[in-house]
Formats: C-alpha cells, structure tokens, sequence
C-alpha cells in the first residue's frame, strides 16, 4: 500500500472508516468478532489509518477498535473525533467544542482506545457556541501535553479552516468527497492545497450506492439512516441509479469493481488524498484496498469527471445545516430544545443536483441524530 501525507502525517493512502461497524447501517453492532477480523485483515494488506469518533455508538466504535489494535498499536494511525456529545451538559447530544468538553472528550476516547495518544484528533463539527479559535488553542495544549499527535477539523468551511489553522497548523479535513458529492471541488480543496492540508474523503463509496449493488431502497433494515436520506428515496432513488450504471461502464472498462474505480478516482485527484471507505466485511476490504494498484486512464477519469449529477442533498435537512459552515455563518447560541425552523432553498455548488432545502446561516441549529458523519 502506497503512503501519502496529510500535512507531515503519514498514512496509508486507503484508510479504514470504522462507523458502519457499530452504528447508522444495516447490521451495524452484530459481529463484532466479523469487524475485528476486518480490521485486521486491513493491517495485513497495509492499511494503517483507522477512523472513529467518540459518537459512534456512542462510545462502542472506539471500544471496537480498542480492542482490535491491542497488540498492534504501533502499526496504525488511530484518527478519532469530538465534539457532537456535550459531556458539560450531561453526556447531551450536541455541538459542544469548548475547551472543558474537549478536555473531558479525549480523556474518555483516550481510555477506550487503549491508547495513551491519539495520531490525529477531529472536530466533528464547528460548533457556533464556541469560537474556532478557543477550540484550537485547547488542542494545541492536548498536542504539547502529548495526548494527540495532529488537528483535524470535518466539515468546515473555508473561513474555519483559515481560521483554526493560523492558531495551530491543522494536518487534515474530513469531508464528504465521491463522485456523487463533489462540494469540496470549488473552495475547500483549493483552499488546503494553499494551506497544506490533507483530505480525508468519508463515504467515498457514496454511502455504498456506488458500489452498484444497492439497487432497491428495501435492502436497508429498519435502523439505517439511509431509508431516509433524500439520495436513497423515491424518484430521486430511481434517478440515481444511472450514475451507478454509469461507473459500473468504467469499471468494465477498466476491469475493475465499481468500488475500485470510484476509489481510483478519488486517489487520481492527488497525493494529499486519503479516502476512507467504511466496511463490515473481509473480502470488501480486500476489494477497496486493492483500488490502490488502478490506474484510470485520461479517458476514464473524464467520464468519471462527467457523470449524471445526483439528485437529493446528501442528509436530511438538519444535519445539511452542520456541513461546510464557518461559526460566523451559524447561530452565536444553539437551543437545542427546539427544531430548527423551515430553511431557506439553495443549491450547495458542487451538489450538482436540483435546488436543496437546507437551515439557514442565521437559523438555529439543532443535532438531530448522532449516528451520521
């Protein structure tokens, strides 16, 4: 497995995102046994970038991986997040990024883990109750102390990024980038290249709709968030299914799985990119980490570039509020005891799709499920 830097750390180019394994899929949390054995057959083929967050379960996904890398600590680069559980307010599933709840936060995934560092540690969120600035500054203090190694933001905005990054140079953003979300094309990659950030694609696969072989929205058992995300219902879904085929052409092509080409794709757009495809499964990451010998032609990657534009926002209505905003673009406090009220219509450039109703910058916002990224 080929090596590429995010800012000066170190990882496999093909990461492992471990979030399915507990949590917001079909099956998620039912053979821990099966994810260790995948998390390990990862190792085996090269994979040393592992991926949680203190939400997924919560808490059980680092339990998960705690278990899984005992033994094997030095071989892998443990990224986990923070920030979408508010241990101040009594464990309360909201955006909390102050400094307490940080300092709470790491001691806690800390010990899940197993770990006595963690190699890169993510705001899952920007949180409007608390400037970019406090939060960096308080990671700062965790990176001298020796308790996390880099700074890592997910889905921020551009302003965020430059912000947090003048206070304490930030190695990597997490982000939702495949080819049916495209968002970060416009501003924000341009934006780390100029700072010297790396990219970490969530859902690279398109929440697994990439892979072709989810072709009915009745394949989703009744706890997968998917059954309600506005990609995988009604026309939208019918619609969709074209760009499935369309990969799927490639991929004959280029004698390769759908999974593989999209992968490929994603590692075609530079050597400060490092996706993290999420599985349950041995021979699925057997499959994705062999995406790292593809080499897509010119030709390929133009039809890949071209595909039909999805139709759907990639999660529902509230949790759209939360991705690629600035803390100045959102509410100065939350009040989460109330819904967020109707938004404005928009269309998020990138999205490539029909106009998406999404919260407004001035709106509240509230944290409706913490099973998504």
């Amino acid at each position: 497995m080929r090596h590429i830097k995010l800012g000066d750390l170190d990882v496999s180019r093909i990461g492992l995102g471990a979030m399915g394994m507990s949590a917001a899929y079909t099956g998620a949390g039912t053979d821990d046994a099966e994810s260790i054995r995948n998390i390990h057959r990862a190792l085996d083929l090269g994979v040393t970038f592992l991926d949680t967050a203190e939400t997924y379960g919560p808490f059980t996904n680092e339990e998960l991986i705690g278990r899984a890398v005992k033994g094997h600590r030095d071989e892998v680069v443990l990224a986990t997040k923070f920030g979408r559980i508010s241990h101040t307010r009594g464990g309360a599933r909201i955006l909390d990024s102050s400094p307490a709840n940080i300092r709470t936060a790491v001691e806690g995934s800390l010990r899940r883990l197993g770990t006595g560092h963690i190699d890169l540690y993510y705001q899952h969120r920007v949180d409007p109750g608390t400037p970019i600035e406090d939060t960096i500054g308080a990671l700062a203090g965790l990176v001298a102390e020796g308790k996390i190694r880099y700074i890592g933001l997910s889905a921020a905005g551009p302003a965020s990024i430059r912000r947090a990054h003048a206070v304490h140079p930030v190695a990597a953003l997490q982000s939702e980038y495949s080819l049916w979300t495209r968002d970060p094309e416009a501003e924000v990659l341009p934006l780390l290249r100029e700072l010297g950030i790396g990219l970490v694609p969530f859902s690279p696969l398109g929440h697994g709709f990439l892979t072709g072989t989810i072709r009915s929205a009745g394949q989703f058992g009744d706890g997968d968030w998917r059954k309600n995300n506005p990609r995988f219902t009604g026309e939208n879904f019918q619609y969709n299914l074209r760009i499935a085929d369309e990969v799927e052409a490639v991929a004959a092509e280029a004698g390769a799985t759908p999974a593989q080409v999209a992968l490929a794709w994603l590692l075609a757009k530079g050597d400060d990119i490092a996706p993290i495809p999420g599985t349950k499964r041995v021979s699925r990451v057997e499959e994705n980490t062999a995406a790292d010998g593809i080499e897509l032609t010119a030709g390929q990657v133009g039809k890949l570039d071209n595909l039909t534009p999805a139709l759907g926002s990639t999660h529902e209505e509230a949790d759209m509020g939360l991705i690629g905003h600035d803390t100045d673009q959102l509410a100065p406090t939350c009040d989460f005891d109330k819904p967020p009220r109707a938004g404005t219509t928009a269309h998020r450039p990138g999205n490539q799709g029909t106009p998406e109703s999404r919260v407004a910058p001035h709106q509240v916002v509230q944290l409706t499920r913490w099973r998504r990224r």
